[in-house]
């Protein structure tokens, strides 16, 4: 299965169905996806040197912290993307395995891809006056290789691979936690089956001495 470790099973010619899987019940806000995804889009490529660099890089994914769950929001590479219809100098296009990127050469900064998008992903950065906007870490699947995300999460929230898969491997998550009588918070709560032995019959004398204080005349 495609999960979090290893490499990244998916061939060049099946990336188009290649999803990020969000599970807000996995994230602790660690904010690791953040840091990996400013390093990859970073000059040197190292946490080291990034911190160095000006401007200094900054992340496509952010960790929105609520009171009761985190959701690392990232872009959603619509199929019919809104932000893509409005640009006005076409700067984002859409790659050949389905991505929505950005040619930060066209980008005139005019934000109607900000207002367009209905998850509020793409940015505004003042040092390069254009949009910053996640491009799937495009260089690196068609090396074979994670995304940054999704390779940096140390708790599985986020997952890479065909959504088919990933949704069987959720599933089979859920019924390991019925079976074993974990929680399935919001679902079902399934109480672990425990042995309960009867109590024998009592006997005739028992009862008698039971009673004995009583008078039987």
């Amino acid at each position: 299965m495609l999960t979090t470790v290893g490499p990244a099973l998916l061939p060049p010619k099946e990336l188009e169905s290649a999803v990020i899987f969000i599970d807000p019940e996995k994230c602790m806000g660690c904010r690791s996806c953040e840091i990996a995804c400013a390093v990859e889009h970073s000059v040197s490529k190292d946490l080291y040197g990034a911190v160095m660099e000006s401007p200094k890089p900054r992340a496509r994914v952010r960790v929105a912290v609520a009171d009761l769950f985190n959701v690392p929001m990232r872009c959603q590479h619509c199929k019919d993307a809104p932000c893509m219809n409005i640009c006005p100098t076409k700067a984002l296009y859409r790659s050949d395995e389905g991505f929505v990127i950005l040619s930060p050469e066209k980008c005139i900064g005019c934000l109607m891809c900000t207002l367009a998008c209905p998850f509020g992903h793409p940015r505004y950065s003042p040092e390069t006056k254009t949009i910053l906007k996640c491009d799937f870490c495009i260089g690196r699947v068609r090396e074979g290789r994670l995304p940054a995300c999704v390779e940096a999460c140390p708790t599985g929230a986020l997952r890479y691979g065909r959504l088919d898969e990933i949704l069987e491997e959720v599933a089979r998550e859920k019924a390991k936690q019925l079976i074993s009588g974990m929680a399935a918070p919001g679902i079902v709560y399934v109480k672990p089956v425990t042995e309960v032995k009867a109590a024998p019959p009592p006997k005739p004398l028992d009862i008698y001495a039971k009673y004995s204080p009583v008078s039987w005349r």
